[in-house]
């Protein structure tokens, strides 16, 4: 079970949940421009509330097999203002997740960037993880600076890692190792 943790301002970070998916429509919408240039390229239904909650039950079911941490990250009155995601959960002998975020562009530059990774990073730990990876575009200095003040080390420069607004586009590469 995941507890929400209370951020700044009365924001919760919670694990998604189903009925979300109208919520995260207009969080998505709401910031589509804003969030461009930093993911793949979306199709139009993206934006709709029913693949919304479409991905809140796939999201689910990957929480429920083990294999993710689906995070929101919401006001008083419901209102979803971001997404922290622990993707790609690895068992065995390596324990890994991959993290991925984001924050209304009208809430940035106040720490709730940091504040929610930070939560990410507890619900790793309690999830029993090792290690926590993230990758940013090379020129995404906010998303860097969030994931140094939670602890992550820079580990490497992937070239033409993920294919973002159109374009296979390199990363910098980030871990942090939970028991340290």
């Amino acid at each position: 079970m995941i507890s929400p943790i209370e951020l700044d301002g009365g924001i919760e970070l919670r694990a998604i949940a189903r009925g979300d998916g109208a919520a995260l429509a207009a969080a998505y919408e709401r910031n589509r421009a804003h969030l461009a240039p930093w993911e793949p390229e979306r199709t139009p239904e993206f934006f709709s509330a029913t693949v919304q909650e479409r991905e809140v039950g796939a999201s689910l079911r990957r929480l429920a097999e083990g294999t993710a941490i689906p995070l929101v990250l919401a006001e008083p009155a419901g209102r979803i203002v971001g997404r922290v995601n622990l993707s790609e959960v690895v068992r065995g002998v390596f324990l890994n997740a991959h993290l991925g975020y984001w924050i209304d562009a009208e809430l940035q530059g106040r720490g709730l960037a940091t504040a929610a990774v930070g939560g990410a990073l507890h619900f790793a730990r309690r999830a029993g993880l090792h290690r926590v990876q993230a990758g940013t575009l090379v020129h995404n200095s906010a998303s860097q600076t969030v994931l140094e003040r939670n602890g992550f080390t820079r580990i490497g420069l992937a070239p033409r890692y993920l294919r973002i607004a159109g374009d296979w586009r390199d990363h910098v590469l980030f871990q942090r190792l939970l028991e340290d």
